[in-house]
């Protein structure tokens, strides 16, 4: 108790609060930027905090990443631009709501679901830090691989019937990270003999290009919504509805709750991040909805699953890094920095051999997350005003910001033309149905196949490994059921083979892993998964011989 007090005496520090407030409104700031990522406002804050003491350092460097996690909801809700790559999944619900006049609610179960998932996040970063770093540290580069892959299959399993062209643009993207130099051996690729290709597509300028500029040009193709706002001038409410909000998050605490654990146990894996939990979160709530159609026009569910699990995913980074002393990810990686700094060793013993600093950013975290919630309220207020702008005059400012924006990042014309580009690639692809969701996810996760598939085949060449290790082969046979889960949906209620068949073969096949795994928790899962399949199949053939009689 001595301890708690201790470190929170450090935080409720008048001059701490006021680092943490003005540390929030920054990562607001910044999250809501597209192109300005929140690894740069963490980075940017980092020299501020070298004649600070530790706790008041960390303290801020937290509140900027809490609100940098959130600030990408702002324009990806109501511009339909992600922030951050962690909140692409935000926009596929969050900007149809925006434009039929329900941005303030949008917003509103946004930031709720931010929130929760960020005081879910904390308390199991207090209660599970040891146990769930030690799951991270089994993945090896083979696991990493196939984790991507089925995170693109997710994916592409997200476009339903048009479960190809899902798969055609998730390649594609891989495709287009493969432009430039190879990393691991350093080798250039598809550079035509350009300087400009040698280093690859800006990823920012390929982002905003898909999104930003193809939108655009969707949303202007028609003269007469080219001269209406956002939403509705007379529907739209200027505030964030709170109350509605937290009724719609009570009714579905269970999504809040799963995507929440689906960002921890993610940002426990490092190099994983909010790219990859926020489209898992969004694919698990939608496959668990009795009703998915939905999802992609507006569904609130859509918008709780990836924002719960986008600030979930922050505790999950700080837990190898406070446990081990491994960085989860990039701002993980800059904390550690900051802790090496003060002479400050993260490792096994960290947390008893600095047990104030470790109880401060606990309590850092947490109280982060209610000054978020309480400037996101105010700013937000502001922010709703966008809807009130008519398309084409919207359209003009956001691409000539988007330009300028692009362009200050290398002060290179070439990544305008970039932009314009792949917003003409984007805007193409939406015309025949093509979803960018998995384009855009290829992009961002590129690198981290073909770097972990490379390190994968210099240590052993044989591609069994990925299929025969644990952790691979349960990614992999979640993909495949992924890939299948459109057909299995559509069969619900009909009484077909597959649908009798899919679940039980589901827990059947992963048992598989688990027992591989080892370990007495994870062999009774196995056991459990066994016995799960025996009951359904059990199940439908009773229910088949009553149908018969």
């Amino acid at each position: 108790m001595d301890i708690f007090l201790l470190a929170l005496a450090n935080i409720v520090d008048p001059a701490t609060l006021l680092f943490m407030v003005i540390g929030v409104g920054a990562g607001l700031m910044a999250g809501s930027i597209p192109g300005f990522t929140i690894a740069m406002a963490v980075v940017l804050t980092l020299p501020f905090t070298f004649s600070m003491p530790p706790a008041q350092g960390l303290a801020t460097m937290i509140s900027v990443l809490v609100g940098g996690l959130s600030g990408g909801l702002m324009s990806g809700i109501l511009t339909g631009i992600p922030g951050t790559p962690s909140s692409v999944a935000t926009t596929f619900d969050g900007f149809p709501m925006a434009r039929r006049g329900e941005a303030g609610l949008a917003l509103g179960i946004g930031v709720w679901s931010s929130f929760c998932g960020g005081i879910i996040s904390a308390a199991l970063l207090v209660l599970f830090a040891p146990q769930l770093a030690a799951v991270g540290l089994e993945f090896q580069p083979w696991d990493f691989f196939m984790l991507v892959m089925f995170a693109l299959t997710v994916t592409a399993s997200l476009a339903g019937e048009h479960l190809i062209k899902g798969l055609i643009a998730g390649a594609a993207g891989l495709l287009i990270r493969t432009v430039g130099e190879d990393d691991a051996v350093g080798v250039g690729r598809f550079d035509f003999g350009s300087d400009y290709l040698l280093t690859g597509f800006d990823f920012i300028a390929v982002l905003i290009g898909l999104f930003a500029f193809s939108q655009l040009l969707s949303d202007l193709r028609n003269p007469v919504n080219a001269r209406k706002a956002l939403s509705d001038q007379k529907r739209v409410e200027v505030r964030i509805e709170h109350r509605r909000a937290i009724k719609i998050l009570m009714r579905n605490w269970f999504d809040v709750i799963r995507s929440a654990l689906i960002g921890m146990f993610t940002g426990t894996l490092p190099g994983a991040g909010g790219s990859i939990a926020n489209i898992l979160s969004y694919d698990q709530a939608k496959k668990a909805a009795k009703d998915d159609s939905q999802f992609g026009k507006g569904d609130p569910r859509g918008i709780i699953a990836p924002e719960a699990s986008n600030n979930a995913v922050e505790g999950g980074a700080l837990t190898p890094l406070m446990a081990l002393g491994i960085p989860g990810d990039i701002t993980a990686a800059i904390m550690l920095g900051a802790l090496l700094m003060h002479d400050i060793v993260p490792g096994p013993t960290f947390i008893s051999d600095e047990p104030v600093l470790a109880y401060s950013i606990y309590i850092a975290f947490f109280l982060a997350s209610f000054i978020m919630l309480g400037m996101q309220s105010i700013v937000l207020r502001v922010f709703v005003l966008v809807t009130r702008i008519k398309a084409y005059v919207l359209a003009t400012i956001i691409l000539t910001f988007a330009t300028i924006g692009v362009f200050a990042l290398h002060n290179s014309v070439e990544d305008i033309w970039t932009l314009f580009f792949f917003g003409l690639l984007g805007f193409t692809m939406r015309q025949y149905g093509f979803p960018l969701a998995p384009m855009i996810l290829g992009v961002v996760l590129g690198d981290i196949a073909e770097l972990n598939l490379a390190r994968a085949l210099a240590i052993n060449s044989d591609p069994m490994l990925f299929i025969t290790r644990p952790w691979s082969l349960f990614f992999a046979i979640i993909a495949i059921f992924s890939t299948v889960f459109p057909l299995f949906q559509k069969q619900r209620g009909s009484g077909s083979l597959l649908e009798r068949l899919y679940s039980p073969f589901l827990l059947l096949s992963l048992s598989a892993p688990l027992f591989m795994m080892g370990g007495v928790f994870r062999t009774s899962l196995a056991v459990l998964a066994i016995f799960g399949s025996g009951y359904m199949l059990l199940r439908h053939r009773v229910k088949g011989a009553n149908t018969a009689d």
